[in-house]
């Protein structure tokens, strides 16, 4: 199980929100690059870069900030935020991303979803960001009454085998994941995901990693890095099932 920094854009800094508030904002360094250079000199393998103001606007903001931290720093990221047109798809990943995540529009439009999977195959993502357990769309500023497992098992049927899970609801508290949450999710996901939300110490880490579940395959955290509530190395070692 791989640890994922969030780098989440908006205005040009690395900042984060909470609970997908834009109101609650907190700035964490003036540049994306200045952001994705920490956490790879701090041991990072991946990085999650999610675009705000693409998700809020529906259209790609950052892929400059994309292409600098590809072309700059020797990891792979994955990118995500207003990506809804195959247009945007191809934008991200000729900037660099090595997958590419979809969201409001996976569910949305099925002739997008179909054509991004026929053309980029399992560089594409979709993620199930959830508040209640119902899927959130549109920068997480809307929830529908589409529960997150049947949503799985939609895009199953139609070729994704990639997922980001979020829990909306603790986005940003620090206040731990879900555990039963995840278990439901990874008993639904033929293929892997990744779980995002809530994220605030090392025992978190170590309480996925000892659910054992075998096709989750990263866990995405942001604020606790960015507060120091565990370095990056300690979060790998805690992912990889080194004792706490």
């Amino acid at each position: 199980m791989i640890l994922l920094p969030a780098i989440d854009i908006a205005g040009g800094r690395a900042v984060r929100l909470v609970q997908g508030d834009f109101d609650a904002e907190t700035v964490y360094a003036d540049s994306p690059l200045e952001a994705a250079r920490a956490w790879v000199d701090a041991g990072a393998r991946y990085l999650h870069m999610v675009d705000l103001d693409g998700a809020r606007t529906g259209s790609p903001q950052s892929l400059d900030h994309l292409a600098r931290v590809v072309q700059e720093l020797d990891v792979p990221v994955q990118y995500g935020g207003g990506l809804r047109s195959i247009d945007a798809v191809a934008g991200a990943i000729e900037a660099g991303a090595s997958r590419a995540i979809l969201g409001t529009a996976a569910f949305a439009d099925i002739d997008f979803l179909d054509e991004a999977v026929a053309r980029y195959g399992k560089r594409i993502v979709v993620s199930v960001d959830t508040r209640g357990g119902f899927v959130s769309t549109a920068g997480w500023t809307e929830t529908t009454t589409l529960p997150a497992d049947a949503a799985i098992e939609r895009l199953q049927d139609r070729g994704v085998r990639t997922f980001v899970y979020t829990d909306v609801d603790k986005d940003g508290l620090l206040g731990g994941p879900d555990l039963d949450a995840v278990c439901r999710i990874a008993a639904v996901v033929r293929g892997r995901f990744m779980y995002s939300g809530g994220i605030g110490q090392l025992a978190d880490l170590h309480a996925l990693a000892g659910l054992r579940q075998v096709n989750l395959s990263g866990v995405i955290a942001g604020k606790a890095l960015y507060e120091r509530r565990f370095t990056v190395a300690a979060g790998i070692a805690a992912l990889s099932g080194e004792a706490a």
